[in-house]
């Protein structure tokens, strides 16, 4: 049966040049064995494919709403491919396949899709992520059982992390008023966009003077909805005591107590005029267009440049009709919207259509350019990968390898990568782009970017050599004497019979490890090669204490041995010792003579130099 399911592997990965690619890591060691391949891997597509979010449903759903990370780094019809991309897997138990900058400052934030900016800039990361900022709805869904031990979870909401300080009052859309930089002052707010816009006098009042803090549940808040001003009177006390039944607004502006209108509004129409008051026009006093109060003087209204002026987009729309893109409700928002947009030079693709006005447009008040240039993407955007691309034949024509529908993920394949000056091949063909292409460009602000050229294409451009061979010798005969890109530990190819240590005998079952062995004490792991003992006691222990050993020269154990076995000695005991086995001695072991052991060089070992020879020594007298 496991023979039929390599052989099927094989067939539907025919790519990989491999029935088994190894072990899987500890999460998914459950799925271990030749019968559960289907459970992650779909067979018969002709490429490979997975079924990953079939078991990470978090994950899944965020890419399916939009939300976080993946939703920005996985292809949005080709996510089950592009989980494989980062967490490669069957590298054996140990392997880690979730790797993840543990560093603040090594993660780029704005990949999440809520980027850290102003006071969020120098916060901890556990700061926002921790159990205690998860709903329950978000906490059922996820998988990783103690919430300080995930990133998932939190919304971009401010309420996920702050208490919201107006008690409801004003919905949970802070950012209406207040910016990440700081809590105050809240100039996102508006007052003239509420339901009392402030005129006149009203914009110089301090903001306590009509909201009062309150206490609720011993907690003072300031109170901003549910206040009174439908008339003055709900702020000012009457000074002429109730002498007039009409409102205070049909004699009086806000611009002073003492400034009378000339014609009160109860009986004064504006509608039966040329110019019907309207949207925000009806809102305005009469003095901003009736300058001094004279009413008699006629008003020029027949463009809206006569009252609106100077232009505030400085002759950009010169000739253009403004009813375009404004009306009388509001000067903002812009009426100009995506449909607008596509029948200009500048159609909007993709996620250029979800782009905001002003991430193009850069408010500047009347300053704000609305012609742009487009004619390249580095117009607009800044060059992620710090001018690498800016040479032939890429000429930083981003297009090449990105489009409008996300920067994220690249269209650069693998294939594509055949094409280039290294090939990847072997186990490079598993290895996720961001093992080789780490963050090493410096940028001129910025983290640094992404390697995507090399200087070289050798070995120890990305790896460290762990034989410390100087730069020539290396540049000389290069890893692949030795190793090749399936497997550093394989081996094979190599032929030790061109060293000055021809492997013979017993010597060529012997691992490589068992004679180059790693160096300890010296920084990362240095295993030894060059000068490694070609003689015995340069490996093997002398077993007899040095007995045989002449003055200060090593021991010559092919003498006693050869490289076929350590036993049977090839003593040859008539040419080198002084006691003959002539005789009924010839066929006794040399164990039976040879029992007498003593202490040599502080090693006990048994005695074959100056042994006992006399007859008495081994026979005892009958």
């Amino acid at each position: 049966m496991r023979l039929w399911c390599l052989l099927i592997v094989a067939l539907v990965y025919p790519a990989f040049g491999q029935i088994s690619p190894g072990g899987l890591s500890r999460a998914h060691s459950d799925l271990g064995g030749p019968t559960k391949c289907g459970v992650c891997h779909i067979f018969g597509a002709g490429t490979p494919r997975f079924r990953c979010l079939a078991c990470h449903g978090e994950i899944r759903q965020r890419i399916a709403d939009g939300r976080g990370y993946h939703a920005r780094v996985v292809h949005n019809t080709k996510y089950h491919e592009d989980c494989a991309r980062c967490h490669t897997e069957h590298y054996g138990e140990g392997f880690n396949i979730v790797k993840w900058e543990t560093s603040k400052s090594e993660f780029d934030h704005r990949q999440t899709g809520y980027p850290l900016v102003g006071k969020h800039a120098g916060l901890a990361c556990e700061r926002c992520h921790n159990a205690q900022h998860i709903s329950k709805a978000e906490r059922a869904a996820i998988k990783v059982k103690d919430g300080n031990h995930t990133l998932l979870g939190l919304t971009p909401a401010c309420t996920t992390c702050h208490t919201d300080e107006h008690r409801g009052q004003l919905g949970v859309d802070c950012a209406r008023c207040h910016t990440l930089e700081a809590w105050k002052p809240a100039s996102g707010f508006d007052h003239q966009k509420s339901g009392y816009p402030l005129t006149g006098l009203h914009e110089n009042v301090a903001c306590l003077k009509c909201h009062k803090p309150r206490t609720e549940n011993a907690k003072v808040f300031v109170l901003y909805k549910d206040i009174s001003f439908a008339s003055c009177g709900d702020c000012h006390q009457d000074p002429h005591h109730g002498a007039f039944a009409s409102a205070c607004q049909n004699c009086h502006v806000t611009v002073g107590w003492k400034m009378l209108k000339t014609t009160s509004t109860t009986s004064f129409d504006h509608d039966k005029t040329k110019f019907p008051l309207h949207g925000a026009h009806a809102k305005t006093a009469c003095y901003d267009c009736h300058k001094g109060s004279d009413f008699k003087k006629p008003v020029a209204h027949n463009q809206c440049a006569d009252c609106h002026n100077p232009d505030p987009h400085k002759g950009q729309f010169a000739g253009f009709d403004c009813a375009k893109c404004h009306n009388e409700d509001s000067f903002k928002p812009s009426l100009f919207n995506v449909t607008m947009h596509q029948q200009s030079k500048y159609p909007l693709l993709g996620k250029h259509a979800k782009v905001e006005c002003a991430k193009c447009h850069t408010p500047a008040g009347k300053d704000t350019v609305y012609k742009v240039a487009f004619a390249a993407c580095l117009d607009c955007h800044k060059d992620a990968h710090a001018g690498q691309f800016a040479a032939a034949p890429w000429a930083n024509k981003c297009d090449q390898c990105h489009t409008v529908d996300g920067f994220r993920p690249s269209t650069f394949t693998l294939a594509r990568h055949q094409s280039t000056r290294f090939q990847l091949l072997g186990g490079h063909l598993a290895t996720a782009c961001g093992e080789c292409h780490k963050p090493e460009v410096e940028q001129a602000s910025g983290p640094p970017t992404e390697r995507y050229h090399f200087g070289s294409m050798n070995c120890t451009e990305c790896h460290q050599d762990p034989h410390r061979t100087d730069a020539a010798t290396n540049a000389q005969r290069g890893c692949e004497v030795c190793h090749n890109v399936r497997s550093w530990s394989e081996t094979a190819k190599y032929d030790h019979s061109k060293t000055k240590f021809h492997l013979l005998g017993a010597h060529r079952s012997v691992g490589c490890l068992e004679c180059h062995k790693p160096v300890i004490g010296r920084g990362p792991k240095l295993i030894a090669f060059k000068d490694t003992p070609t003689t015995c006691n340069g490996c093997h222990e002398d077993i007899h204490g040095g007995q045989f050993a002449h003055d200060v020269q090593p021991v010559d154990c092919a003498t006693c041995h050869n490289l076929v076995a350590w036993k049977p000695s090839i003593f040859d005991h008539e040419k080198q010792a002084t006691f003959s086995l002539m005789g009924a001695h010839e066929r006794v072991p040399c164990g039976d003579c040879h029992i007498q052991k003593a202490s040599f060089n502080g090693r006990e070992a048994v005695v074959y130099k100056n042994a006992l020879k006399r007859c008495a020594d081994c026979h005892s007298a009958r």
